[in-house]
């Protein structure tokens, strides 16, 4: 029976493979072939219009208002509270914190986790592969660089990027 299985899921993905590719010319992980991407944001009680790919991990008090794409392999923790705002971007690989072990592992587990809630405004767009810590608040507006690490608050309508995360300027129409 599970050999028989096997076979019948390696049909699907191919099937699913060939047809996606044709369309998007794209290659997908397993679970974003069968499962649906706006779908999957009802069923986590994301806003209307929202996807996120079957790749990503989402943990605790997440929301997520309505039109915001999240891209694959992202993290999302709300163990201490994660919002995140109406049309935003973000990207593949980003991580978004609202928590952290440092205290508990250099304590040898004899200190609690730090939790405080981070937020992220409407329209925001977050690069690549970016980290935001615990805690903090991106305003409406703001466009983060691929590959940065937001440590702090980035004020609305800013333009960040590095690590650690510097705002180097507004963003206009042509972000």
């Amino acid at each position: 029976m599970s050999d028989n299985l096997l076979k019948k899921l390696r049909g699907l993905w191919q099937a699913r493979r060939n047809e996606v590719d044709a369309q998007y010319t794209r290659t997908l992980s397993f679970g974003d072939y069968v499962v649906d991407r706006w779908e999957k944001a009802h069923a986590l009680g994301f806003g209307n219009g929202t996807s996120i790919y079957d790749s990503t991990l989402v943990f605790g008090d997440v929301k997520v208002a309505e039109n915001t794409w999240i891209g694959p392999f992202c993290v999302l923790d709300g163990t201490g509270g994660l919002t995140i705002g109406s049309y935003c971007a973000i990207s593949a690989g980003v991580q978004i914190y609202s928590h952290d072990t440092v205290k508990w592992s250099i304590s040898g587990g004899s200190a609690p986790y730090d939790y405080a809630p981070t937020m992220i405004g409407d329209r925001c767009y977050i690069g690549p592969a970016t980290i935001v810590a615990k805690g903090v608040t991106l305003g409406d507006g703001c466009v983060i660089g691929a590959q940065s690490l937001v440590m702090q608050d980035v004020p609305a309508g800013a333009k960040a990027y590095g690590s650690p995360c510097r705002v180097v300027g507004k963003v206009d129409d042509g972000a």
